[in-house]
């Protein structure tokens, strides 16, 4: 159940925040500036390179390594692939974890390690193994931690990852939503170095800017009727969230949102691109997840029986409304099958500004949800 009376009480919600997921979503704009100088400080702006890579290959563990992986494949689009190396173990922890480099990697490629921990043995493994087969190795990691010991001994180039502003290191803030901008911003500098991605320094300030300027308008203040972030975790209550996106960086900021309602609220849900998604969750639209299979019980016991989970679709664009676009079908689709939708859609601007305004809501939606939930024993 969620305890909306939570949401429009900040004192609260700062109390029970105990792994800073609200301090991390509000912190992301001073994270992107932040991780931009130390990008320029470990000598990435004044980088010449002599041209693309023919491959760009990516290692690192959890959802906020996923997440960069994802994004920086959208983002680069038709310029260079982007794979992401999946790890192998017998355990997700950082000693369990290998990292192999795929039989084609080699001088011509690029290897991007990015990791909130920096103690992985398979991730120093990795970067040896890279510099065997001659590829480029550049890594965001913590500060002298033993990573970054191992790409200096492979030629490799370390950027320091971003903390929060005034803070020591804390795992449980770098696990929050600001890690991804930590990680993701130096990439962006160097990724912009060789041509893939367009991430000048001012478009870099103007993402900073509108991280910021969505912060104040999602923040724990402002109250749920103006709050679209708040509104937002309202509206997932008691719903399996069908999260359908349209536009190159909508897709992964979309599945990312999947992924860390799972991971930090505790809340299932599918993530597809339009038009695919139509038939992939249509039948889920008319079965027993559908608004009305399962009628609201007026009897029910509200505190000893739960409501029956229902879908809901969350439709994410970053496409102007005036273009080709599936949502017109999508809205058919949903309201014929009596489904509520939400929609999402950012302010004008650069490709990178809408991002982060799509990446900041939703990342105060799971915050909130996370928070205002509550579990019975």
């Amino acid at each position: 159940m969620l305890d909306e009376s939570l949401l429009d009480a900040p004192e609260e919600l700062a109390r029970v925040d105990r792994r800073g997921l609200l301090r991390g979503a509000a912190e992301a704009g001073a994270r992107v500036r932040t991780a931009a100088r130390h990008a320029t400080e470990a000598g990435l702006a004044d980088l010449r390179p002599d041209g693309r890579p023919r491959a760009v290959m990516m290692a690192g563990p959890g959802t906020a390594a996923n997440g960069v992986a994802d994004l920086l494949a959208g983002l680069a689009g038709a310029a260079a692939p982007v794979t992401r190396l999946q790890p192998t173990g017998v355990a997700p922890a950082a000693g369990a974890l290998r990292w192999v480099l795929p039989g084609w990697a080699g001088p011509v490629d690029l290897l991007l390690i990015t990791t909130i921990d920096g103690t992985e043995p398979g991730l120093a493994l990795l970067a040896e193994q890279a510099y065997r087969r001659g590829c480029t190795v550049v890594a965001v990691a913590p500060e002298r931690s033993p990573l970054s010991e191992a790409v200096g001994g492979a030629h490799g180039l370390l950027v320091p990852m971003a903390l929060a502003p005034y803070q020591e290191y804390d795992e449980s803030a770098a696990a929050g939503p600001g890690a991804l901008w930590a990680l993701l911003t130096p990439l962006l500098v160097l990724l912009d170095k060789v041509g893939l991605v367009q991430a000048a320094p001012e478009t870099l300030q103007l993402v900073a800017d509108r991280l910021d300027r969505t912060a104040e308008r999602c923040g724990p203040a402002i109250a749920t009727y103006s709050n679209p972030a708040k509104t937002l975790a309202a509206e997932l209550a008691d719903s399996i969230p069908l999260i359908w996106s349209e536009g190159a960086c909508a897709a992964p900021a979309g599945r990312r949102f999947a992924a860390t309602l799972a991971e930090l609220a505790g809340r299932p849900a599918l993530a597809a691109d339009l038009p695919e998604a139509l038939p992939a969750h249509g039948v889920l639209l008319a079965g027993a997840f559908a608004a009305g299979a399962a009628p609201e019980d007026f009897f029910r016991d509200r505190v000893e029986e739960p409501q029956a989970l229902h879908a809901r679709v969350i439709l994410l664009r970053d496409r102007p409304a005036g273009g080709l676009t599936a949502a017109p079908a999508a809205r058919e689709l949903a309201l014929s099958h009596d489904t509520a939708i939400s929609e999402l859609e950012p302010e004008e601007g650069g490709e990178l500004e809408q991002l982060a305004e799509l990446l900041a809501v939703t990342d105060f939606a799971t915050a909130y949800l996370a928070l205002a939930s509550t579990r019975r024993p």
